[in-house]
């Protein structure tokens, strides 16, 4: 690694940069000033009741309007080419804030130091050593001034979180369905030639014998295993909901739930892939929540898309009781529907009825 690379400070490079930020202060702070000169000329032109005509005063009024703009325009268009002399210099990127007027009267503030102070800094190229030092705190102002404010900042820092956290989702939701086809494709047919193999050979074999015992128990435990797999293939993420939607999946989780399920799904237009897989999550979890715990004699699931949100209501006739508890199903579902920007509310006073809530936003 060369000495530059490690120092960018060199005696070098900080001349050339207090050269050429004086070569360039000098016609920023003309425009500039110019400028503002301009704008409270014309501004004290209409509070003194300008005389000369409706040209003249249209003439004031435009300025007054327009220069200000001008001077937004122009402290971030020159404050992007200091940005540029700093690259240049020492290889180092400043930030780029957005077009605000808080933004400018920062860039104008530095534009002024720039002026005020790195004109006369000329001089100090004949002191290497106070040229460097001058560099360092031209760097440390221009940060200061010239990128993003702290609200700006944390604005970009919650844009990129969230976004962020959508691409995990997304990617977490795209491996869901990766592991799904899978299974779907590999494990499952091959689990179902073992049942359907191990059935034959069950027939074959009308005697009693060890040997029968053996392929019976193997044919029911494979029977089972592959209910089980069914089961979890429809829970990580079941096809019918990318090829049909929410309704038609909705209407296989009701049609094998324990209990008589009412089920009503107006969703139009469909919702982005994710909050279709949460909401399928949602209801599916609920209702094998109802079924283990409730007692309930039936159960009402509702989903419905309404202002740009998609609603969700899971109701059961049951005990009551229900709680999110740390690890628990519940709190499971509140995590899952958070992590969508969701709310999720639960009521379930003791005897029933229990009401599960969801809303999830489809933008």
């Amino acid at each position: 690694m060369t000495n530059e690379q490690e120092n960018p400070f060199t005696t070098g490079r900080s001349v050339r940069h207090i050269l050429a930020g004086a070569a360039l202060s000098v016609p920023v702070g003309i425009v500039l000033i110019s400028l503002l000169v301009l704008w409270l000329a014309a501004v004290l032109s209409l509070l003194s009741a300008p005389t000369g005509g409706a040209m003249l005063v249209a003439t004031y009024v435009t300025a007054a309007i327009t220069l200000p703009a001008a001077v937004l325009w122009f402290a971030l268009e020159f404050a992007r080419t200091h940005r540029e002399r700093f690259r240049r210099s020492f290889s180092i990127d400043i930030p780029t804030p957005r077009l605000t007027w808080k933004g400018a009267g920062r860039h104008l503030t530095y534009h002024l130091i720039a002026l005020v102070v790195g004109v006369p800094a000329v001089f100090l190229v004949l002191v290497p050593s106070a040229a460097r030092r001058y560099a360092k705190a031209d760097l440390e102002v221009a940060r200061r001034l010239l990128t993003p404010g702290p609200y700006e900042r944390l604005t970009q820092r919650v844009a990129s979180l969230a976004q962020s956290r959508a691409d995990v989702i997304a990617a977490t939701d795209a491996e869901r369905r990766r592991i799904e086809r899978d299974l779907h494709d590999g494990i499952q047919p091959r689990l179902m030639a073992l049942a359907m193999n191990l059935g034959m050979a069950r027939e074959a074999l009308a005697e009693p014998s060890p040997a029968r015992d053996a392929i019976v128990a193997a044919h029911e435990e494979a029977i089972t295993t592959l209910i089980e797999l069914r089961q979890f293939v429809r829970g990580l993420h079941p096809a019918v909901l990318d090829d049909r939607g929410l309704d038609a999946a909705l209407s296989g989780i009701a049609a094998r739930a324990p209990i008589p399920v009412e089920l009503a799904v107006r969703v139009e237009p469909r919702c982005p892939p994710s909050v279709e897989a949460i909401a399928y999550f949602v209801v599916s979890e609920a209702l094998t929540n109802i079924a283990k715990h409730a007692s309930a004699g039936r159960a009402d699931v509702a989903v419905l898309r309404q202002d740009g949100r998609l609603h969700i209501t899971v109701s059961d006739d049951g005990c009551g009781g229900a709680a999110m508890t740390p690890g628990g199903g519940l709190t499971g579902l509140a995590r899952r529907t958070a992590s969508v920007d969701g709310t999720m509310t639960l009521t379930s006073p003791t005897g029933g009825p229990t009401i599960l809530m969801v809303e999830l936003p489809c933008a």
